[in-house]
């Protein structure tokens, strides 16, 4: 069982970037998925969220109108975060994470990938 992120890296202020989560080892078809990130010294925080089948999201204020997450189930569920615009603030490690319901909170998801760093730069 296991989700690995990859996409992370250093971009300059308003650049994009798109995470991608790969998730094997059972069928994560059926799981409601998110993106949270965390900076140094903070507790991680929500930053969108999936239903099994894409058809209901969510995401946090602050990423709205630039932050897109999306997945595809295929062979292996891969979930996406398609993130344009990014600002300095935007700067952590991003987890991709896989539980039985859409929601922001830590505690409602039982899976999670190792993480990316993203870093954006003024």
């Amino acid at each position: 069982v296991q989700l690995q992120a990859c996409g992370g890296g250093s971009v300059q202020a308003g650049d994009s970037l798109r995470l991608s989560c790969t998730a094997s080892g059972r069928t994560f078809s059926t799981y409601d998925m998110g993106w949270f990130r965390q900076t140094p010294g903070k507790e991680r925080e929500f930053v969108a969220t999936i239903n099994w089948n894409g058809r209901n999201t969510d995401h946090t204020d602050s990423v709205k109108g630039r932050f897109t997450i999306s997945r595809e189930n295929a062979k292996n569920t891969v979930l996406r975060l398609q993130m344009n615009n990014l600002k300095p603030e935007d700067t952590a490690v991003y987890y991709c994470a896989a539980g039985p319901r859409r929601s922001a909170r830590v505690a409602d998801y039982v899976y999670w990938g190792q993480g990316t760093l993203v870093t954006v730069s003024s």
